[in-house]
């Protein structure tokens, strides 16, 4: 095969994969002629699925009047129009919007903000963020010091100010009710011992995935800790900042993840599938209370060199009307219903399953050894990653990590396009089945649950 040969790139591993020749909707084909189906959306980003011919055609357009205007030269059209579309589109208040090439550069982004806004309004105490374990937000230094997972964090704790963690919400673990309120309120009064803890003049912000992503594969809050995650934040002054990187833009069947608990969060972040893989890009969007006090002060004092790049504006925002005119908000929460309804079914035939959650293409089922105790695979067995391969090899992508810090325990994240109908959905199942039965007999964990 045309990668057996010795590359120049290096990757996380020497493991090598095939070469990518084409991508269309769903489907990617290697150059060897062996079609995938992307059933993560490549790391739930592709969201709008490949190959659009209007996004294609916008970058076109855009490419023949420009392709780069440094932000501090130039204000660009395609910047502005792509600001105002996100303005429309994010919590009332939250259309001031500070464009960035990735998640990790829009995490920094907001909590550099926070600091100079606190900062400007003489709160100079407050610096702490306040995040989950297990949670990630970024792989930058600054990004990894709010992330709550050890395996990426902790070669690099030497080099950076570890943030304080709150437990993230996971009633499935912990034997409670998740469709009891008192179960959210448990998890969200953690927030405010903490604040308490390391004193509420010292905390800045709280930063939370209104799903889980990868950390915690597609967790969902417990009925009532979000609002009250909201109600804490207000009562002490610290700042709400969302991070929509992986929920963003859809997947969750609302724009924003956040919108199914009616948050009115100060900052949100995205990035992913806000232009859905056609271009490195994401957002900031902050609330002009925070906004107008750092000008005032002397400016935003961050920035990148490719902060409002037009080429990349004109695609987001071709994306943008491209999840729209074809209603893919509305298709990612029917498409999800159907797609865990069928999720749920595998787990009825599969013990080693033991979970199944997440909202609209934003899916997971987690791996157990005991669905009584709810105790993980042994991680010896490195489940999720062999689980990965093996799907791999029958033509489903899909995405994994390891559920408790990275340490051990194994789920696996079903995320396909938004723009994925019934009968794909069927397909992928197919394929899902066809993996498990493979993966369960080598693992001996093969143990069919009875009607």
């Amino acid at each position: 095969m045309a990668n057996q040969q010795k590359s120049h790139l290096f990757y996380q591993t020497r493991r090598r994969k095939p070469v990518l020749d084409q991508a269309r909707g769903i489907y990617m084909w290697d150059v060897d002629g062996k079609r995938y189906l992307d059933g993560s959306s490549g790391a739930m980003v592709c969201n709008i699925g490949h190959s659009n011919e209007n996004v294609l055609a916008a970058m076109r357009l855009q490419m023949e009047k420009s392709t780069f205007g440094y932000r501090l030269h130039f204000e660009t059209e395609a910047s502005e129009k792509l600001a105002a579309k996100t303005a429309t589109l994010t919590p009332e208040g939250l259309d001031r919007i500070f464009f960035v090439s990735g998640g990790s550069e829009a995490v920094e982004s907001a909590t550099k903000l926070a600091r100079q806004y606190a900062l400007a309004t003489g709160q100079g105490t407050r610096w702490k963020v306040i995040s989950r374990y297990p949670s990630y937000h970024g792989s930058t230094l600054g990004a990894l010091a709010i992330t709550g997972y050890q395996p990426l964090t902790d070669p690099f704790g030497p080099m950076m100010r570890s943030m304080p963690k709150v437990p993230a919400p996971r009633a499935y673990l912990d034997g409670l009710d998740p469709e009891d309120e008192a179960t959210g309120i448990h998890y969200a009064d953690m927030l405010e011992q903490k604040i308490l803890d390391e004193g509420p003049e010292t905390v800045l912000a709280f930063f939370v995935e209104p799903v889980g992503g990868a950390s915690t594969g597609a967790l969902v809050p417990p009925k009532g800790y979000m609002e009250r995650v909201q109600q804490i934040c207000r009562e002490y002054g610290v700042l709400l900042i969302l991070d929509e990187v992986m929920t963003g833009a859809g997947r969750t069947g609302k724009f924003l993840a956040g919108e199914h608990w009616n948050m009115e969060p100060d900052i949100v972040v995205m990035s992913k599938g806000f232009a859905a893989g056609y271009v490195p890009l994401g957002a900031m969007a902050a609330h002009d209370r925070l906004v107008e006090p750092v000008l005032d002060t002397g400016g935003f004092q961050h920035g990148y060199t490719y902060a409002g790049n037009p080429l990349a504006c004109a695609a987001g925002l071709a994306v943008l009307d491209e999840i729209e005119r074809q209603g893919l908000v509305a298709n990612a929460g029917t498409m999800g219903d159907v797609l865990k309804s069928r999720l749920q079914d595998l787990m009825q035939r599969y013990a080693i399953i033991g979970d199944v959650r997440g909202k609209g293409l934003l899916l997971a089922f987690e791996f157990v050894g005991d669905r009584r105790t709810m105790a993980p695979l042994p991680a010896s067995l490195n489940a999720y990653a062999r689980f990965v391969d093996i799907a791999y090899e029958n033509g489903l992508i899909v995405y994994s990590r390891r559920t408790r810090g990275g340490v051990d325990g194994d789920h696996i994240l079903v995320c396909p396009p938004m723009i994925v109908n019934e009968s794909q959905i069927e397909e992928i199942m197919d394929m899902l089945d066809r993996s498990l039965r493979q993966f369960t007999a080598e693992v001996g964990a093969a143990m069919p649950l009875s009607a």
